[in-house]
């Protein structure tokens, strides 16, 4: 599922915790929905042209896809948005998706933080 309007992402930012990364920046703040829900964010500022942004969106996409399996485990759901970093276009997927893993096993080892 996904974050689409403005107040939810608003919601995460100013009530949710903040976990910085080498190619994202995570939020999350935990939902009373039966599932994990994402939004993602490629800002011009951070990342640049329109083809690049629209790449970085897929990355992370893909990235939270593959890791359905680590975010199942979690019993809190969560609201995840993922803002990309412009470092994010420079490598290949295995890292930021090692990278969201090590954020997820952290969030579920520290669970209602």
């Amino acid at each position: 599922m996904r974050l689409r309007k403005r107040a939810e992402f608003l919601r995460v930012y100013e009530l949710g915790k903040r976990i910085e990364g080498r190619f994202m920046t995570v939020f999350i703040l935990p939902n009373e929905n039966p599932v994990q829900r994402v939004g993602i964010t490629a800002t011009k500022k951070a990342i640049g042209k329109a083809h690049d942004r629209n790449r970085a969106k897929r990355l992370l996409r893909e990235t939270f896809r593959l890791s359905r399996v680590e975010l199942d485990v979690i019993s809190v759901k969560y609201d995840w948005v993922l803002n990309a970093r412009r470092s994010l276009l420079m490598v290949k997927l295995e890292r930021p998706l090692a990278e969201f893993r090590e954020i997820a096993a952290k969030v579920a080892l520290t669970e209602n933080f």
